[in-house]
């Protein structure tokens, strides 16, 4: 057996093999050692190898997906090795032969299709980067992304760049990523795998365009690929990557792939990964979905509604048309509240269509995958019908149209095929309603007639033998036999019971016999048993066979299902939030009336506070080809942050085809979203908290277009103040004179208001306090104007520093305040030939300066008459002396 391991094992390296034995998963040598760890179970020994102790593991095969999704996450792949063959043909080729095994599957995080294994409300693709030398890639390489889910059967290609490659995968999110050794190696790029979970490099043989038509062609049984539509060389190798690695790890089992959709790279929105952490689309910082905008607006009632509104969030459309198609759905259902109410109750009863179907083609489905078919055509019909009572919409009735696309016949089969009462599994067997196959009724009928037998029987040996305890029992090893106990087994040993019974087995408190007649009653059972369930298999491949002839269809009425959950979902959002239909065209305008925060809302909300709502403008002025950047000044805590974070998201919606949190809306298409808030490090790069801040600002300044709209806050504090502002005054004037994008750009250094006097398009907008005796109130509220001071100290005070800091800050502050520091700043910027004709006298009205101080003057007057040029070591040392002196008074 050990040998059969080995070879096995040799021949799927880099995973963990589980090697069935009965009712357990073993795992061996190495593998039991990672499995103890990850999975926490004892780790034993059998045998020996070599002289040494071979190291054990198990799990029972009934619990194996609990533990397959354990070592998944734990980034592990897991080859799964199953008995070909039962115990009893393995003894026909000889009493030691070893019962055939092979391996039927590779589990790999972007191969998994099980509901435990997968998370309901996420898709779970599988990416492929390829690489292709090209002349018009800036690094000389042509890129292109593919990627898959087989749990669902979408399959989209498109091209990309280096520059815009991390972006591509922050929106794809894959669960893992398929690359060739070399792009894997390659230095520029590895810090893009390394934020990814699970990453597998492949031979360059993978990604090989000659043959990747032939491979796409074979796997979707066409004689060309021209028919799916025009591919790149790049976009092909990715493409046939994928399918060559679905074939690998399902050994030839396909899912139902829907062809390979291309999509242009204008055709979504443009948010780099440091955006998204940023602005918490899907997840927080720390990972959760909990406080993200998806599950603010996330009202949805199915698993494939859920996943296609994160899909709609992570990439925003960009093309007005399709954002306005998608509008008017929702616009649809939210003046129709009968409809929305109806659509959104039958919805909340339809089952996952897709992940069903893709269990069925792969072999892996069970009675209630069947029956999750056709109770959700069953329902797609009855949607239909609920649609086309009325006038629709294009997208709401070409949705409607998908769902009646499935052969009716099926749902009806399936209904009356299927029990309302369904086991998990095919091989428990009972799945089929009564009255379907006359057959198996019958054979039914006998297996059941023939228990009632087994009864009838233990009755009448009980009466004959006068053992009234006597039982008639069944297990796995003896099959049935006559129990009694120890005291009444002599008499089933002595005439005239023996010659009726013969001993099987004697147990500590019991002995145990058989018959002629119940090992004949035995054979019968079995046979009706066997053939009751071999009945039921056959049914069952019949019943698959019927849904994968209409795979195509089904998948398409499962799109459609989607579509109108996430439109009857975000109807039901605008409804219950007050959100408004905002005016998404190809301009430049971005025009806010009234805009909230749609997560920061409903947390106020359930804290019992309201939400201030603010206006921005960024339209351009007139006479202006480019929008305005807001520069935001304001205290701590004041709420600039959060009025940057709610005009990005408020786009993000708005392209996205939701109704937006405001009272009006205005916004030219946004092709790129650039956020850079909020401070962290990245150690595992070697990269500070200011070194991220500035690789972020970096990109921004280096991509964002007049089409982008970027939100910065607080650029270059994390260095010494006056860099801090030299970095923060050239990358504003940069956006605004560079970039000429729209944006928001929030700072402490209030020496930046000044710019707007010299930058057309540059406005000052504050955020307004109120003091009142020593402490500050925030109003939240955004007005035109600019801050002189950021009530630092007064927040600190209501973070609990001590107040003995508390006074001494403010100490500090009266002497740094009393010295002019800005001083010298001024001077700095007086230097610089753009905003030299910024300096203006002091105003009227400003406060005297304080008295000068006698002794100061008097050290003052002593250096003006000292020219250190002309002095000797002696003079120079007197005129010291004479300087301290004066400094005593």
């Amino acid at each position: 057996m050990m040998a059969q391991f080995i070879e096995i094992k040799t021949a799927n390296p880099g995973s963990l093999l589980f090697y069935r034995m009965g009712d357990f998963y073993e795992l061996f040598f190495e593998d039991a050692e990672i499995a103890s760890r990850a999975l926490g179970i004892v780790l034993t020994k059998r045998g020996k190898h070599l002289g040494e102790d071979i190291p054990m593991c198990g799990v029972p095969v009934e619990r194996a997906e609990e533990y397959l999704n354990k070592l998944i996450a734990c980034g592990h792949r897991v080859s799964v090795c199953e008995q070909t063959e039962n115990p009893a043909e393995a003894k026909k080729r000889g009493p030691k032969s070893v019962v055939r095994r092979d391996v039927v599957r590779l589990v790999t995080p972007g191969t998994l299709t099980e509901d435990a294994l997968l998370d309901a409300r996420r898709d779970n693709a599988l990416a492929a980067v390829a690489r292709v030398r090209g002349s018009e890639g800036e690094d000389g390489y042509l890129y292109a992304l593919a990627w898959a889910d087989i749990s669902t059967g979408g399959f989209r290609v498109a091209e990309t760049d280096a520059v815009r490659l991390a972006a591509d995968l922050a929106r794809i999110e894959p669960a893992e990523l398929l690359l060739a050794d070399a792009v894997y190696e390659e230095p520029l790029l590895r810090p893009i795998w390394r934020t990814l979970p699970a990453v597998t490099p492949l031979p360059k043989e993978s990604f090989d365009g000659a043959s990747a038509e032939r491979r796409l062609a074979g796997f979707f049984q066409v004689a060309t690929v021209d028919a799916f539509g025009s591919f790149t060389r790049a976009e092909l190798a990715a493409a046939a990557a994928i399918v060559a690695y679905i074939e690998r790890t399902q050994l030839g089992a396909r899912p139902p792939l829907g062809r390979p959709q291309r999509e242009s790279a204008a055709d979504a929105m443009v948010i780099d990964p440091a955006t998204r952490t940023n602005l918490e689309i899907l997840r927080t910082t720390t990972g959760e979905r909990t406080g993200t905008l998806c599950a603010a607006v996330d009202r949805t009632v199915t698993a494939a509604g859920a996943r296609l509104l994160a899909r709609r969030l992570a990439e925003p459309l960009t093309d007005p048309v399709r954002i306005a198609a998608r509008l008017d759905g929702v616009e649809h259902l939210v003046e129709e509240s009968g409809l929305r109410t109806g659509l959104r109750e039958r919805l909340a009863g339809v089952p996952d269509l897709a992940r069903a179907l893709s269990r069925v083609a792969l072999a892996r489905s069970g009675p209630r995958d069947l029956a999750a078919i056709g109770r959700g055509l069953s329902e797609g019909g009855a949607i239909a019908e609920l649609i086309g009572a009325s006038p629709a919409p294009a997208e709401l009735a070409n949705a409607a149209r998908a769902l009646v696309g499935v052969d009716p016949a099926l749902a009806l089969t399936l209904g009356a095929a299927l029990a309302d009462e369904l086991p998990l599994n095919r091989r428990d067997g009972g799945f089929t309603r009564a009255g379907y196959s006359a057959e198996l009724d019958a054979t039914r009928a006998m297996r059941d007639e023939s228990r009632r037998v087994v009864a009838a029987l233990e009755r009448r040996y009980a009466e004959e033998t006068g053992v009234k305890s006597l039982k008639i029992r069944h297990n796995a090893v003896l099959g049935y036999f006559v129990e009694v106990s120890q005291q009444n087994a002599d008499k089933l040993r002595e005439p005239p019971f023996d010659a009726i019974f013969v001993h099987r087995q004697t147990m500590a408190g019991a002995m145990r016999f058989t018959s002629t007649e119940l090992a004949e009653l035995e054979a019968k059972i079995a046979s009706a048993g066997e053939r009751a369930l071999a009945l039921e298999q056959g049914i069952f491949d019949t019943l698959a066979a019927a849904v994968l002839v209409e795979a195509d269809a089904i998948r398409a009425c499962a799109e459609a299902l989607a579509v109108i959950d996430v439109a009857a979902g975000f109807a039901r959002l605008a409804v219950d939030e007050g959100h408004v239909r905002p005016e998404v065209d190809g301009g430049l305008d971005f025009s806010i009336t009234g805009g909230r925060h749609p997560v920061v809302e409903q947390a106020l909300r359930r804290d019992g506070g309201p939400f201030v709502a603010n206006d921005c403008e960024l339209s351009p002025p007139d006479n202006a080809r480019s929008g305005r950047i807001w520069l935001v000044t304001g205290p701590n805590m004041a709420g600039k942050s959060t009025f940057l974070r709610q005009n990005a998201l408020i786009a993000i919606l708005a392209q996205a085809g939701a109704f937006v949190p405001a009272r009006a809306a205005r916004i030219g298409v946004v092709d790129r979203l650039f956020s850079r808030v909020g401070a962290a490090d990245d150690l595992a790069r070697g990269r500070s908290t200011f070194m991220v801040e500035m690789v972020e600002t970096a990109a921004i300044l280096n991509q964002a277009t007049e089409r982008s709209l970027v939100i910065l806050d607080e650029i270059g504090r994390g260095t010494a103040t006056f860099d801090g502002l030299s970095i923060a005054w050239a990358s504003l004037e940069n956006l605004h004179e560079v970039n000429r994008c729209r944006g928001l750009f929030a700072t402490h250094f209030h020496e930046l208001t000044a710019l707007s006097q010299r930058l057309t398009r540059l406005v000052n907008a504050t955020v307004k306090v109120k003091e009142w005796e020593g402490d500050v109130i925030f109003l939240h509220e955004v007005v035109p104007g600019a801050a002189d001071r950021s009530y630092g100290i007064q927040v600190a005070k209501l973070a609990g520093l001590p107040p003995a800091v508390v006074a001494r800050a403010r100490a500090v502050l009266t002497e740094l305040e009393n010295a002019d520091r800005a001083a010298p700043t001024q001077r700095i910027l007086d230097d610089l030939p753009l905003f030299a004709a910024l300096n203006r006298a002091p105003a009227a009205d400003a406060a005297p300066a304080a008295k000068a101080d006698p002794a100061a003057q008097a050290v003052k007057t002593a250096l003006e008459g000292i020219d250190p040029d002309e002095m000797t070591p002696r003079e120079a040392l007197e005129a010291l002396y004479r300087l301290k002196a004066a400094a005593r008074g």
